[in-house]
């Protein structure tokens, strides 16, 4: 994955379409917890077992959720200049330090 490409054609979308007006970073990330809240609805009331074994029509849909929460969040990174492998790197670095045994 080319997080610099993928943000550029983001920024491409969001540009024809006049919405960095409303992509300040309050804005993306209620929108990136919004997409969460829809990603959390597919496992809602699902058991332990079930919410690893989700029909192809459920899975799919999960799948949308995931890339709408990371758009979000790639917008909202680009906004605050974050670089997000970095981010990310830098925090399972941490978590290695922590958790690792």
């Amino acid at each position: 994955m080319n997080i610099e490409q993928i943000t550029q054609r983001l920024h491409a979308i969001r540009d024809q379409n006049d919405w960095q007006r409303y992509h300040s970073p309050k804005n993306l990330v209620m929108a990136a917890s919004v997409e969460m809240a829809e990603l959390v609805e597919i496992f809602q009331w699902q058991t332990e077992d079930e919410s690893r074994q989700l029909p192809s029509d459920k899975l799919a849909h999960a799948g949308q959720e995931v890339g709408d929460i990371l758009m979000y969040l790639l917008l909202m990174c680009s906004e605050l200049g974050i670089d997000m492998e970095q981010a990310l790197l830098a925090k399972l670095a941490d978590n290695e330090r922590r958790f690792a045994r």
